[in-house]
């Protein structure tokens, strides 16, 4: 992992132009991760970069497809975001500071992020949030309050990005658990030449009850924003 302290100061609400550097330094290949135990925010890069597939090597267990077909969750998208950036950070050791909470609200203010998220009645009980550019999907955390909600989530987000047009699902670092979705890692360098077709291309999101989220391409960033 490489590492690099932030090169600005946020005010307590993030202005436009801040959100623009923010997702500039999303489109080089950069994510934020506040420090567990200071807080401080950094941008960070891995020297291998975990993607989820969106061709025919995605996959999931055959358990989770029993979940599916009984249909024990509704999926919206950013119907409850702050319960679903509550739910990402909620654990013992979290990277999601106060002020990088504010960031991902500003970003979905914005049209930049995003939750996938799943419902059973009135309760969030799973989620996924994301950072959107383009037809890049930047998986940043997920969570989830009964079994198997964030697996759903995760396999109905993978369908509904396919669906839509989107490039690359970004998902940062590896881990067993995503491995046995299909993920693989490339290098660096791979990866910043796969986003640059991605960034610039817009995509969509439907859930299956008609949510609907329209991404925006980066060049739009500087334009919207400056």
């Amino acid at each position: 992992m490489i590492a690099t302290t932030i090169a600005m100061d946020f005010c307590q609400t993030v202005t436009p132009s801040e959100i623009a550097t923010v997702i500039d330094s999303y489109a080089r290949g950069w994510f934020l991760m506040a420090d567990e135990d200071s807080s401080d925010l950094g941008w960070y890069r891995s020297r291998d970069r975990c993607l989820i597939p969106l061709d025919n090597r995605f996959r999931y267990p055959r358990s989770l497809r029993r979940v599916l077909n009984q249909q024990r969750f509704e999926f919206a998208i950013s119907r409850d975001f702050l319960g679903t950036i509550a739910g990402c950070a909620d654990r013992p050791s979290t990277w999601i500071s106060d002020e990088l909470a504010e960031i991902y609200q500003q970003l979905q203010r914005y049209g930049w992020a995003l939750s996938w998220e799943a419902w059973q009645g009135d309760r969030l009980v799973g989620g996924i949030l994301g950072v959107a550019i383009g037809s890049l999907f930047i998986g940043e955390s997920m969570f989830y309050h009964e079994p198997e909600a964030s697996k759903a989530a995760l396999v109905t987000l993978v369908q509904a990005l396919q669906q839509g047009g989107w490039q690359v699902f970004d998902v940062q670092l590896t881990n067993p658990h995503l491995e046995r979705f299909g993920s693989f890692c490339v290098s660096d360098r791979q990866y910043s030449a796969q986003i640059q077709t991605a960034i610039a291309r817009p995509a969509k999101l439907v859930t299956p009850t008609g949510d609907r989220f329209a991404s925006q391409p980066h060049s739009s960033a500087a334009s919207d924003h400056g």
